[in-house]
C-alpha cells in the first residue's frame, strides 16, 4: 500500500517496506537474522581497531579518503557484475550526492579524524549516539511522534553522552576528537533521515552506497592530498592491511548484510545493530590494542546503549 509522507506530501512505494518485513520472508525470530545483526556488529565494532593501526602509518583523512576509493569501487563493480546500470537521473545523483556528503564524506572523515585523538573503545561509545540523534531529526524533519518512554530514552542517551564525553572537557586533544565523533554521528543521521525523506527506490542499495562512497572520494582525497598531503605515509602492509578492513568488511561487506536484515527482520531487530557496536568496540580495543576503560567512560557508555534500546523500541511500537 502507498503511504503518503508527512513532509512531501507525495506517495512513496517504500514507505510500507521501512516499517515492516517483506511477505513471505522468514519470520524475524530466525537465527540467521540473529547471526546477521552480530555479525554487522562486530565487523563494525572493529573497525575502530582497525583505525587505529591504520593511523600509525597515515594522516586521518587520507585514510578516509583511501576508504571511499576502495569501498565505492568494491560495491560498483559489484552491482555492474550483478547487471544494474549505473544511475544516470540527476534528481536521483543529486540525491545520492547529499547522502554521500553527510554520511561517506563528512561523517567519514570526522571518524577517522575524531578516532585519531582518542581510544578505539572510546571511539566506539560516541559514535554509538548516531541513533538518538536519528530520532531528534525524525521528529524534526518527517514529523514523527515519539512516546513517553521515547523521550526518557533521549534523557537518559544524551546524559549518557554528558557523562562519556566529561573526562574530555579538560581542552586537551580528547575533546577535540569526541566533538569530532559526536558531529560524525550527527552527520550520518541527518544522511540517514534524508534517505527516508526522499525517494531513492531507483537505485538499488547496493549501487546506492557505491556511488555515494565514489561521490564521496572525489571530494575527501583531494581535500586530504592539500590539507595533509601524502609525503609521511608509510605505504606498508601495516597501512594496507587494516585500509582494506575497515573499506571492505566494516563499509562494504557490513552494508550488505544490513540490507538483508532490513528485508527479513523488523526495525527493532535491525536497529539491534546501533547498541551492540560499541559493545564490540570496547572489547576489540582491549583485547588487541590493551586499551582500558575508566568507570566514568563505561558508565557513559551503558547509559548510552540503555537510552538507545529505549528509543528503538519505543519508535517500533505502534502509535495508539
Amino acid at each position: 500500500m502507498r503511504v503518503r509522507t508527512p513532509v512531501s506530501g507525495r506517495l512513496t512505494p517504500m514507505s510500507r517496506a521501512e516499517h515492516t518485513p517483506i511477505e513471505g520472508r522468514q519470520p524475524a525470530t530466525s537465527t540467521w537474522v540473529l547471526a546477521a545483526i552480530v555479525l554487522v556488529a562486530m565487523l563494525i565494532g572493529g573497525n575502530f581497531t582497525a583505525l587505529k593501526f591504520a593511523l600509525d602509518h597515515a594522516d586521518p583523512f587520507l585514510i578516509a579518503a583511501m576508504r571511499t576509493v576502495i569501498g565505492g569501487s568494491f560495491l560498483v563493480g559489484f552491482a555492474l557484475l550483478r547487471g544494474e546500470t549505473f544511475p544516470t537521473d540527476r534528481v536521483v545523483l543529486g540525491r545520492i550526492f547529499v547522502v554521500g556528503f553527510s554520511i561517506t564524506t563528512v561523517s567519514s572523515g570526522l571518524l577517522v579524524f575524531g578516532t585519531s585523538k582518542v581510544a578505539a573503545g572510546f571511539a566506539s561509545l560516541i559514535s554509538s549516539t548516531m541513533p538518538l540523534f536519528t530520532a531528534v531529526l525524525s521528529l524534526l524533519l518527517l514529523q514523527s511522534k515519539l512516546s513517553r518512554i521515547g523521550v526518557i530514552g533521549l534523557i537518559v542517551g544524551f546524559g549518557g553522552t554528558a557523562v562519556l564525553a566529561s573526562p574530555a572537557l579538560d581542552g586537551d586533544a580528547t575533546l577535540v576528537g569526541a566533538v569530532s565523533l559526536l558531529f560524525s554521528a550527527l552527520a550520518w543521521s541527518f544522511g540517514t533521515v534524508f534517505m527516508k525523506w526522499r525517494d531513492f527506490s531507483q537505485v538499488s542499495p547496493v549501487m546506492l552506497v557505491g556511488v555515494q562512497l565514489l561521490m564521496s572520494a572525489c571530494m575527501l582525497l583531494p581535500f586530504a592530498l592539500v590539507v595533509e598531503g601524502a609525503g609521511g605515509t608509510d605505504w606498508s602492509l601495516g597501512l594496507f592491511v587494516p585500509l582494506l578492513y575497515a573499506a571492505i568488511p566494516a563499509n562494504a561487506v557490513t552494508f550488505a548484510l544490513m540490507a538483508t536484515v532490513v528485508r527479513r527482520a523488523t526495525p527493532t531487530q535491525a536497529a539491534g545493530t546501533a547498541y551492540l557496536i560499541p559493545l564490540f568496540g570496547v572489547f576489540f580495543g582491549w583485547l588487541i590494542r590493551d586499551e582500558r576503560l575508566g568507570l566514568t567512560e563505561l558508565l557513559g557508555g551503558a547509559l548510552v546503549v540503555v537510552g538507545v534500546t529505549i528509543v528503538v523500541n519505543a519508535a517500533a511500537r505502534p502509535s495508539t
